[in-house]
Formats: structure tokens, C-alpha cells, sequence
């Protein structure tokens, strides 16, 4: 039996603050696709790439990774861009380039910015989704969420997901499934030198870097450079001085 959804709270974010209408828009605003304006051939296939572009980013739309037969239902209208949605995000193409080589954490947080439009809330949201995938497997953590009634109040059966509210940092459907150190290894974009990982821990100059700011070890060197021979003063009488000789003369002699 399925473990039921643990709860979590929302926080304040762009996409629970209330639209200021116009003054809300900006040159980054998101165009909306929806199937209720379509009125051509070309317009279906404008869904169809925004929804490639929103599900699988802009890094990932190759002719290799499209999903022909999903493209042909949806242009003689037996699929919904719901569905569509759907059908993108339990490919193996969407399998092998972004879940495969994330943690289940990291995974949460993406498929939330590319299904729902937004973040995860929190690290609480984080692990109760990650159980969902622990338990249903990712294709029903898509189903979760493409049936929710988070993604039916915001995109229903006709619109393709988008950032929703205002634009801030880097938008979503250009965040990548980079490769975490966890997986590096595995897919063999970085080996190990233990002989630099050896001389990070032992050598006296990575030592003394690890060392706190005011902690005295850190100029040790320094205080072993300096010359142990004292610089004290010269023990000299004022009547061996020739002042007349020392001074400069200024007049005429």
C-alpha cells in the first residue's frame, strides 16, 4: 500500500502573490499557450515546441529525443496538451536526460519548476514528493502531479505549464539536469586523483588554509622568517657627535 503524502507548508513565493495586472507584466512575462487559440496548423505546432521547450528545456530539443507519435495525437486533437504534458515527462528520452542522473531530491525540485511552473517550497516538500517516487515510481509522480488540483486550477487540459508570476534569476526551463558529484563518477565526466586529494589533507600549506582567520599557526612562517638579532639602540655619547659637520650650513663661510 502506497505511503499517503506527507504534509508540508507552503511558503511565500512569486506565484502566490496576487497579480498588479499590467504593471505586473514585463518584457520576460511568459507567453501562454493554449488551444483555444489556435486558428492554424502553425499554431498547434507553437504548442507542441513550447511544450518540448517547458518539459525537456532548450538544451534537450533534438530531433533524437522527440516523441512522434505523442506530436501526431495531439494534432488530430485524441490528445490533450494535459496529456501531452504527460506523455513528455514519463519518456524514456525525459528518463534517461534528467531522471537518471539526479538524486531524487534535486529531481523533485526540477520536475516541480517544469510541470508546475514553480519551486519546491521547501526541503519538507522535497522529501515528501521524493517518497512518492520511493514508493509509485516517477511515472506516478508525474501522474501526482499533472492530476492535481494545483495543475488543474492553473493550466487545466488546454494550457502548457509556464513560470508562473514574475521572472527572477535564471528561468526555469533552463535550469539543467547537471551531473551532481554523486553521479560524476558513474558517468565518467570526472575521475579521482587521490594524490591531490592526499596533499589537500596533509600538506602543511593546505593545513594552514584550513586554518581560522587570528588563529596564531597561520603566521608561523612568517614569524620564523623574521631575523632573531634585536634591532637595539646604539649606545653613542652627544659629544662624539659633530654637529657642525652633521647639520648643513646654509650661510656664506
Amino acid at each position: 500500500m502506497a505511503l499517503p503524502l506527507l504534509q508540508y507548508k507552503p511558503t511565500t513565493q512569486n506565484h502566490r502573490v496576487s497579480s498588479f495586472g499590467i504593471a505586473d507584466q514585463s518584457p520576460d512575462t511568459p507567453y501562454i499557450y493554449r488551444t483555444e487559440d489556435v486558428s492554424s496548423f502553425t499554431d498547434i505546432q507553437n504548442i507542441i515546441w513550447a511544450s518540448y521547450r517547458q518539459v525537456f528545456s532548450e538544451h534537450e530539443i533534438l530531433r533524437f529525443n522527440r516523441q512522434i507519435t505523442l506530436e501526431s495525437q495531439l494534432k488530430n486533437g485524441s490528445l490533450s496538451v494535459r496529456d501531452f504534458i504527460r506523455g513528455l515527462a514519463q519518456s524514456e528520452a525525459f528518463y534517461r536526460l534528467v531522471v537518471s542522473v539526479n538524486n531524487n531530491y534535486r529531481l523533485v525540485d526540477i520536475t516541480l519548476k517544469r510541470l508546475l511552473g514553480r519551486s519546491a517550497y521547501n526541503k519538507e516538500e522535497e522529501i515528501a514528493w521524493s517518497i512518492v517516487i520511493g514508493t509509485k515510481g516517477f511515472a506516478g509522480f508525474v501522474d501526482a502531479l499533472v492530476d492535481s488540483e494545483e495543475y488543474n486550477q492553473n493550466f487545466g487540459d488546454n494550457t502548457v505549464p509556464y513560470q508562473r508570476k514574475r521572472m527572477e534569476g535564471r528561468p526555469y526551463n533552463l535550469v539543467t539536469p547537471r551531473y551532481g558529484e554523486d553521479f560524476q563518477e558513474t558517468a565518467g565526466t570526472a575521475t579521482t586523483d587521490w594524490r591531490i586529494i592526499l596533499e589537500k589533507l596533509y600538506t602543511a600549506k593546505e593545513k594552514t588554509k584550513r586554518l581560522k582567520e587570528g588563529d596564531p599557526g597561520k603566521y608561523a612562517e612568517m614569524a620564523a622568517s623574521l631575523s632573531d638579532k634585536g634591532n637595539y639602540a646604539q649606545n653613542i655619547s652627544s659629544f662624539d657627535i659633530d654637529y657642525m659637520n652633521a647639520v648643513p650650513y646654509r650661510g656664506i663661510r
